[in-house]
């Protein structure tokens, strides 16, 4: 039979050009190295900042706390620290700061603090060491601030601290704290009966200009005491303004054993020092915490080191200071046992 002539049209299947026909085999095998793990490793931070150290906590007033912390390490940088009370977080601030009011408590009242840093991939350190507080009773109606602390006096402490002491202020209740402020910020706070302090994390050759206000239980502020100025001192150096002095080291035997004593003179900070850490043979080997009242004038301490003579030992000690930081170092002494 004869074709009527019509032809039908003919179906091609579209050819992929070879560019991409090479991206679509490219993004399959890219997709399957990366399925496998291959192509880069995985580079997130898992590892946790170190707990915060150093915690310090003073009652404000009836209402307020003054939660103080040194800075924690970590592997990329802490990025916040976390604020806790009683285990409920109440503050966060940015890691450029190592202190916070903690304001809205009650009277009379206790509570527990700790302090937790965080970095940038939301790791959490475990807690600082917890701090338990109780703040003063609330007063009824007081509205009468305290006094203008008088007398304002700084000393530079070496070339990262100052000493500060001031004249005590009245209250017609009574002072529950003074607030120290460098410039116009805060930076410390001591309790009602305290009228000197040591202030720290100061700059080599920087001129500071501080002040004192006394506060009292209802929240009330003084006028702000006098301003005074001071220099620390230029160049780097070792802490030696917040280090124990005359620092002694010696060793006896007692029932066949050896001991090591040791007696210094605790550094001014204007509060007790109530901890300090030995270091024997260059490593930090213990913490030394008194109870009870810490000695202000000559401290002493001794521990067993061995039954071995003939035994020599380097050691020396620094203090923590009221703010939590460490202090420097004492001379270090050389002993040796039977001698």
């Amino acid at each position: 039979m004869p074709t009527s002539g019509r032809r039908h049209p003919v179906r091609r299947t579209p050819h992929l050009s070879t560019p991409l026909a090479l991206l679509t085999v490219v993004a399959a095998t890219a997709a399957t190295l990366g399925g496998c793990g291959w192509g880069g490793e995985d580079t997130k931070d898992t590892s946790p900042p170190a707990a915060p150290r150093g915690l310090t906590v003073q009652t404000g007033s009836a209402t307020t706390a003054h939660v103080m912390w040194n800075q924690a390490a970590d592997n990329t940088g802490v990025t916040a620290y976390e604020v806790y009370r009683d285990a409920k977080k109440v503050k966060e601030v940015p890691s450029s700061r190592h202190m916070v009011d903690v304001v809205g408590l009650e009277a009379s009242t206790t509570y527990t603090f700790t302090v937790r840093a965080r970095d940038a991939e939301g790791n959490v350190s475990e807690d600082s060491r917890k701090l338990t507080v109780t703040t003063p009773k609330a007063t009824t109606a007081d509205r009468r601030a305290p006094t203008r602390p008088t007398g304002l006096k700084g000393e530079a402490e070496g070339s990262r601290a100052a000493m500060l002491s001031w004249g005590r202020s009245t209250d017609d209740k009574a002072v529950a704290s003074y607030e120290i402020y460098q410039g116009g910020s805060k930076i410390h706070s001591v309790g009602g009966g305290q009228t000197a302090t040591l202030v720290t994390g100061l700059r080599p050759g920087t001129d500071y200009t501080f002040t004192v206000k006394a506060r009292d239980a209802a929240d009330n502020f003084s006028p702000a005491s006098a301003e005074v100025r001071l220099t620390t001192a230029a160049g780097k150096e070792s802490g030696r303004g917040t280090a124990p002095t005359a620092f002694r080291a010696a060793t006896h035997r007692k029932d066949g054993a050896y001991y090591i004593d040791l007696s210094w003179t605790p550094p001014r900070t204007g509060g007790a020092v109530t901890e300090y850490q030995i270091q024997l043979d260059g490593r930090n080997v213990t913490s030394l915490v008194f109870g009870g009242t810490a000695p202000e004038d000559r401290a002493e301490h001794s521990f067993y080191i061995g039954r071995e003579a003939g035994e020599r030992h380097r050691i020396r000690i620094r203090p923590k200071l009221p703010d939590g930081t460490w202090g420097g170092y004492s001379p270090e002494r050389t002993v040796t046992t039977g001698e």
